[in-house]
This record gives C-alpha cells, structure tokens and sequence, in this order.
C-alpha cells in the first residue's frame, strides 16, 4: 500500500486544506466551499421562477458557470491531492461532486439539463467537517451502528404492523363494505395504514357502530406504535454509546473519516494517516 509519506511538499499541504478541517487553512477552505454551494443552489432556485429570470436571467447564467468552473477546480484539485484517484472517483462525495459539474456542461448540448444542478445541496453534507463539528461523525457511526443491531427487532416489528393493517383492511371490507367507500380489501388496507399512522386524510370513513369502534382501537394502537421503532433504536444507541473523540482526520487511502485523535493508523484500510 503507497505511503502517505509520499504525500510532500505542495501536494501534501493542499491535500490538508481540502480534505481536513483541523487546520485554520481547512476550515476557511470548507468555509468558502459551503457559502460558494449555497449561492450556487439559490441561483438554480432563482432561474426557476420566470418573472427573475426575465428580468436578471443573463447575469444568473454568468454566476452558474462561474461556479461550475469554481466547483471544476475544486473537483481537478481534489483528484490532483489524492493518492488513490479511482477510489475518490467512486466514492460518494466523488461522485456527488462530479455530478454537480456535470450539468452545466451537458446544457450546452442537451436543454434543461441544467436543472439537474439541484444536486449541488448534497454538497452541503461537507458541513459535518467544518468548524470542527466532528462529533457529528461520531454520532452519525452511533446511529448506523445501532440501526444495524436494531434492524431485526425493527423486521419483527414491521412483520407485525403489515399483517395487522392487512387483517383490519379485510375486516372493515367486510364491516363496512363499497357502501361506505370500502370497495376492496386493498382499499381497506390502505384506510388502515392512514389511520394507524394517526395521518387521517379522512377521504373514507366507517358509517357503523362495528366500523367506528374498530377504527377507535386502531387509532389508539396508532400512537403506541409510533414509540416503538423509536424506542428499540434508543435503546440500541444507548448499548452503542462511545466515548472516544473523533477528529476530522481523512484517511489519503480510502477517503474515510471517523478516526480517534490519537490515532495513526486508518481503522478502515491500516493506512498511516497524517
């Protein structure tokens, strides 16, 4: 595996301000980033309305293709500082911030496609590195970490839900029947899951005493079972909870963060991080 040693020079200080926010430099580069990714959106939303666009459309199309060449830098940067450039490539934020180029190029070919520029917001989530803020990453592990552990119970769970709206949409069917708007028992499965999630669109009701005292106890199931996913998945991050401090450290191998500040090595691929 290539060293990250071979990271010096100009190469390695670029690659501390793009892609780490430990540092002054990287924090002020994220900084300028997000505010550059917000305009960016604003100015898509703006060329949306057509009463702005008569009025101040030429200079909103010279501000998108200043910051398409801003972000084609950034993104020519970033695979410039890389030491594995297929593996940022197609990692996600690599993806995301190829996509986010792309459409302003193919406009010149294919009309509408700079509406697909929207994707820029997926940027935003870079705001977890800023300022900081790591210890979101660490939460973020949390919360994956106990949706993993939960994910059997929440099956269970489920399993449980489907074939009670299944079993109250068959009953209501036969209680109420097409009188009442229930004209199949797909139609009373869908009243059932409504109700049960206490949405209430109220566009079929039960007419019957039968009908309203079984649609009475589905409401009343409907906020217990509400807490229950909620519960199970408190519960697992509770068992999950660490207590380790997360930096915002990025591994020059896997483009992976999440590491302890007292760590050397990558806890994804054992690659030596900075």
């Amino acid at each position: 595996m290539e060293s990250k040693d071979k990271l010096s020079g100009r190469r390695l200080r670029l690659y501390e301000i793009i892609f780490e926010s430990d540092t002054t430099a990287g924090r002020a580069f994220d900084l300028i980033l997000l505010l550059c990714i917000a305009a960016s959106v604003l100015i898509i939303m703006l060329e949306s309305m057509a009463d702005v666009k008569m009025q101040i459309g030429p200079w909103l199309k010279s501000l998108e293709w200043f910051f398409t060449i801003v972000f084609t830098l950034e993104y020519l940067a970033r695979l410039y500082v890389v030491m594995d450039r297929k593996k940022y490539v197609f990692s996600f934020f690599g993806v995301i911030d190829l996509l986010s180029i792309l459409p302003t190029y193919l406009s010149i070919f294919i009309a509408g496609a700079s509406s697909l520029m929207i994707i820029r917001v997926l940027r935003i989530l870079r705001i977890f590195r800023i300022l900081k803020l790591t210890r979101y990453v660490g939460e973020g592990q949390n919360l994956a970490k106990a949706l993993r552990a939960s994910q059997h119970k929440i099956t269970v769970f489920l399993v449980t839900i489907v074939t009670s709206v299944i079993i109250t949409g068959a009953l209501m069917y036969l209680i109420e029947g097409p009188e009442s708007g229930f004209t199949s028992i797909p139609r009373g499965i869908y009243w059932a899951i409504v109700t049960m999630t206490t949405v209430g669109y109220g566009d079929i009701t039960p007419q019957t005493i039968a009908g309203q005292t079984l649609a009475s106890i589905i409401m009343l199931l409907g906020y217990g079972i509400i807490a229950v996913p909620t519960g199970i998945v408190s519960a697992e991050m509770i068992n999950q909870k660490r207590q380790e401090r997360i930096s915002g450290q990025v591994c020059p191998h896997c483009l992976k963060e999440g590491h302890e500040h007292d760590a050397v090595f990558c806890k994804y691929c054992a690659g030596k991080l900075n």
